[in-house]
């Protein structure tokens, strides 16, 4: 199986992992944070990453099997599932560690998303700030980030903002949902 790998940054990594994990074709997710080259080896930390003054954003690294979703549909959730028309900020989550960014891994995902944007944009009130940008580095966020939801269903913040993401990307978008 050949894979593709997309990198998204909409708000709080949780959110995006736990929206991308519903959607078929994806083969995993992972939380972390994309940016330049760290200075340190090992990467940012979500100490560092949080306060907002890093250039480090939270995102979902998404490997996909194109043969069983299109790059044309991630984006459709992507989009979907986040407010692009908000910079540096996703609901409560404020900062610029929440901006909304596509990190492309080929140049076809870099021209379908500038493409994709720019046939959304008469749609929304307010212009789409959503950046694309050539991934640099991912790096993997720490063990207790990975699978949040699926670990912490029961906590607030899971309860009160990524359950209810999760029934409106499962009402708009049942035709992508894993079965």
């Amino acid at each position: 199986m050949e894979t593709e790998t997309i990198v998204f940054g909409g708000g709080c990594f949780w959110c995006t992992e736990a929206v991308f994990l519903m959607i078929k074709g994806v083969v995993s997710v992972e939380p972390g944070y994309a940016g330049p080259k760290h200075a340190r080896s090992g990467g940012p930390t979500y100490e560092e990453v949080s306060t907002g003054e890093t250039p480090y954003v939270e995102s979902a690294k998404v490997v996909y099997d194109p043969d069983k979703i299109a790059f044309a549909e991630l984006l459709q959730v992507y989009f979907g599932s986040h407010d692009p028309t908000t910079p540096n900020r996703q609901g409560n989550d404020v900062g610029p560690q929440y901006r909304s960014a596509i990190f492309y891994t080929t140049v076809r995902q870099k021209m379908m998303s500038e493409t994709y944007i720019n046939n959304i944009q008469h749609a929304h009130d307010k212009p789409i700030v959503t950046t694309v940008e050539p991934l640099v580095m991912f790096y993997e966020a720490e063990d207790y980030h990975q699978k949040y939801y699926e670990n912490h269903k029961d906590a607030g913040y899971c309860q009160l903002v990524i359950a209810p993401k999760l029934e409106k990307v499962e009402q708009k978008f049942q035709n992508l949902l894993q079965k």
